[in-house]
């Protein structure tokens, strides 16, 4: 069987690849396979950020695949929600830098994917949606929940009520994408962003997100007291002193990651 997922490393970026042509629409096999994924980097990995795309220009992922709707039950349809969640959940909760590099359809479970990264760049002809409705459903993996909190309930609302599907302009306005670049760029740029961000220190990096993430679930007084553990924390590393030491001495730090 060919495997539809695949994993390559840049450095110290593991960039996965969703290659189900034409449109790499997710079916069990590669959900399973990229469950699969994410366990193996968490295992074995010294990787310091992840990259998500999809195989050729045509599509990111264009949706789920459909043909696992034709004779679904409600038993059915709770447990493949739940799996995509799961898996989903497990992306976002990496404690690195998880982007997302979208050239074309980012559609359904695509957008889905794409919204539980910490990031998101986009050529400037991929297009974006919820159109589930138009199939007498409504996003399961995690659509109805992540979408209101990068654009606004009432955008969220409706984008998942019309099933409308947006240029990659219009997503880049709403606060969907979070960089736009030329169409076929995607994949380059988010290297670029991912060897950046990996010249800074790698426990700050993973507390900032952590703050950030797990902040916006709290009332504002427990999000301040995460943020004031979390950089408690970072007082006693080695890289901390090495940022400040770097900083007065006009010289760029070497962060060890200790």
């Amino acid at each position: 069987m060919k495997k539809l997922v695949k994993l390559h490393f840049e450095n110290k970026t593991a960039v996965i690849t969703i290659d189900h042509p034409p449109v790499n629409a997710l079916n069990r096999q590669i959900m399973d396979e990229f469950e699969q994924t994410l366990e193996e980097l968490k295992r074995n990995s010294n990787a310091q950020a992840i990259i998500i795309t999809g195989a050729g220009e045509k599509a990111f992922v264009a949706g789920a695949d459909i043909t696992q709707f034709l004779d679904i039950t409600p038993e059915i349809g709770y447990e493949l929600t739940k799996i995509g969640q799961r898996i989903f959940d497990q992306l976002e909760a990496f404690d690195i830098p998880v982007i997302a590099a979208i050239d074309g359809f980012a559609l359904g479970a695509g957008c889905e994917l794409a919204m539980a990264c910490d990031m998101r760049i986009a050529g400037e002809k991929a297009k974006f949606g919820q159109p589930e409705v138009n199939l007498g459903i409504i996003p399961g993996y995690g659509g109805t929940q992540r979408l209101p909190r990068l654009v606004g309930a009432g955008k969220a609302k409706e984008l998942i009520f019309t099933g409308d599907v947006i240029e990659a302009s219009e997503a880049y306005r709403i606060g969907l994408v979070d960089i736009l670049v030329p169409s076929g760029e995607a994949l380059s740029q988010a290297l670029s962003l991912s060897a950046k961000i990996q010249k800074k220190a790698p426990f700050a990096i993973g507390a900032a997100k952590k703050a950030i993430t797990k902040g916006l679930d709290l009332p504002l007084a427990d999000a301040l007291n995460l943020e004031a553990e979390l950089f408690k924390e970072l007082c006693s590393t080695e890289d901390q002193k090495e940022g400040a030491r770097a900083f007065l001495a006009k010289e760029k730090p070497r962060f060890q990651g200790k």
